[in-house]
């Protein structure tokens, strides 16, 4: 057979046209297939890459948070959680000096870059493509709150029993880790929001619409930390009024303990109680204007125990103000951070009650409960672990220049 004649039958056998383009096109199916492949990887790549550079930036969001080493917590997290090796040295800036935040010495930025050869790609491009991904995070601000728990254990943080009835118009949080750090039970109602805990919170019928829960929240800072510690001054005695009697106190006067059952008036200053109790009993009368009551004790560095407490008694009529300005600022009482922890403090209001200003009470409990209503003004609350209890009602208000609640804040990523 001559070749002309095979070449004829060649052009008309279909399966040998199939042969032939299919060879023709292999090369395009296989480059296709490998263009397929190789994006896949780099995608891959690119999204490991993006969930370090995520983690770094919030580590570094959340040591600012903690007055920490912005870099040293990046680069810690990112020798956890980077699994690809970056083809220069990270990038991390506090403050940033790109995008939304920039400047934002609350923010955090992580740049990250790699460089990787890819098996198919490789034939085409003489150098491997270079993946780079950042990520922004910042603290920011997570609601406004009066009641602060600084109970750092697994127990309950602040606890609503009883028929208490709370109306604080802002809100709560504990850095309690506990599965549930808020409890609302018996009649309770509380209409208070946001409410953060550190761990877990438990919905609850107790809670009044539209009051929002934020489980596994940012742990919030002691609003009062730069308090300094109290320096007790000398001369402290012991201090009676009894039911019958009227006395006027001026300040810097110091107490070793101080039992209020009569009529006290207390001028514009700071008072400070060397141990015991300040008491005020079923039948005082207490009035006091720019006013701060500090618990201490002069022993307070070798022993906690001996810190003053606070105990005051439902049928009391306590009309009290804190200082506008200066050192203790909106603070009406301040328990010494160097109690031992663990101790209780009670305040028992009525109707008759008017406070306006902050309970200090950082290493010890407070309860709050009573038979009756009491005014409340500009209420800060911040206590190791606060309880409302028995038929106490509480309706807080803050005039325009009162002082506000405390900013909330909480890490996340925002770039």
């Amino acid at each position: 057979m001559s070749a002309f004649r095979w070449m004829k039958q060649l052009r008309k056998n279909e399966r040998g046209n199939v042969l032939v383009l299919g060879a023709a096109s292999m090369p395009l199916l296989i480059g296709s297939a490998a263009l397929a492949i190789d994006t896949i990887q780099l995608s891959l790549w690119k999204r490991q890459l993006q969930r370090a550079a995520d983690s770094g930036a919030i580590a570094g969001a959340h040591s600012i948070h903690q007055s920490a080493s912005v870099n040293d917590a990046v680069t810690s997290d990112l020798a956890l959680n980077n699994t690809l090796p970056l083809a220069v040295p990270a990038t991390i800036e506090n403050a940033p000096t790109a995008g939304a935040h920039a400047g934002d010495a609350r923010a955090v930025r992580v740049v990250l870059s790699t460089q990787r050869s890819l098996p198919f790609m490789g034939f085409f491009i003489s150098t491997p493509p270079v993946i780079s991904v950042e990520a922004t995070a910042a603290v920011v601000e997570d609601g406004d709150f009066c009641v602060i728990s600084l109970e750092e254990g697994e127990n309950v943080g602040i606890e609503f029993k009883g028929n208490t009835n709370i109306s604080l118009g802002c809100g709560m949080a504990t850095n309690s880790r506990a599965a549930n750090g808020v409890t609302a039970g018996g009649s309770s109602t509380v209409l208070a929001t946001p409410i953060a805990a550190m761990g877990g919170l438990s919905p609850s019928g107790n809670y009044i619409a539209p009051t929002i829960l934020k489980p596994y929240s940012t742990a919030q800072d002691d609003p009062f930390a730069a308090l300094p510690d109290p320096v007790v001054p000398n001369g402290c005695l012991n201090k009676n009024v009894g039911p019958q009697d009227t006395v006027a106190f001026t300040p810097d006067q110091c107490f070793k303990g101080l039992d209020i059952k009569g009529t006290a008036t207390f001028a514009a200053g700071v008072y400070y109680i060397d141990g015991g109790t300040l008491s005020f009993g079923s039948q005082a009368k207490v009035t006091g204007e720019g006013v701060t009551f500090i618990l201490t004790s002069k022993n307070a560095s070798s022993n906690g125990n001996s810190v003053a407490s606070l105990d005051m008694n439902g049928g009391a009529q306590v009309n009290l103000s804190s200082p506008t300005s200066g050192t203790y600022e909106g603070v009406l009482f301040y328990q010494d951070r160097r109690a031992s922890a663990g101790g209780g403090n009670k305040i028992n209001g009525n109707a008759n009650s008017l406070f306006e200003g902050g309970f200090y009470f950082p290493k010890q409990d407070i309860s709050m409960n009573g038979t009756a209503g009491m005014d409340t003004r500009c209420l800060q609350l911040v206590a190791r672990r606060i309880s409302f209890s028995g038929n106490s009602s509480i309706q807080n208000e803050c005039p325009e220049n009162g002082a506000k609640a405390f900013e909330g804040t909480r890490v996340r990523l925002v770039g």
